[in-house]
């Protein structure tokens, strides 16, 4: 299966767990979905972290919470016909490549990654999760190994 690099903006399918989830004592996500990387960095023991926001169909509660992915961008990385949002309110942090990655469905040959956002989309969506989170702060879930 094709693992490629984890660089900001790739889309992935993951395992999400939720940070509700997480508080009811759960380790494994409920659902396999679609994420983005936000950030994804080298740490001092050469061990690669990685940050990533889910993709959900829920539109949110407030607006200013997720970003609406275009229809053009779903259609380009293979994703559904129905609206969806990345949620910018809570995040998992795993080393990578974790052993929360599926396969795409229906993808040959097979591999975990749906493509990369387009690179404005991308810095409107950090942008605006660095703003919310010097605003008001983010759930950040650590995945167990």
């Amino acid at each position: 299966m094709d693992i490629p690099s984890p660089l900001p903006g790739l889309v992935l399918r993951y395992a999400y767990l939720w940070a509700d989830e997480h508080d009811s004592g759960r380790e494994e996500g409920a659902k396999d979905r679609p994420v983005t990387i936000v950030l994804s960095q080298i740490l001092r023991d050469g061990k690669t972290s990685v940050l990533v926001l889910p993709v959900t169909h829920s539109p949110p509660l407030d607006p200013a919470q997720a970003m609406e992915i275009p229809q053009e961008t779903k259609r380009r990385l293979g994703l559904d016909a129905d609206r969806s949002w990345i949620l910018l309110t809570e995040t998992n942090l795993f080393a990578w490549p974790g052993p929360d990655l599926r396969p795409v469905p229906g993808k040959t040959p097979k591999t975990v990654a749906y493509g990369h956002l387009p690179a404005g989309f991308f810095r409107s969506v950090r942008d605006r999760l660095l703003a919310l989170h010097s605003a008001s702060g983010i759930r950040q879930v650590p995945r167990t190994q």
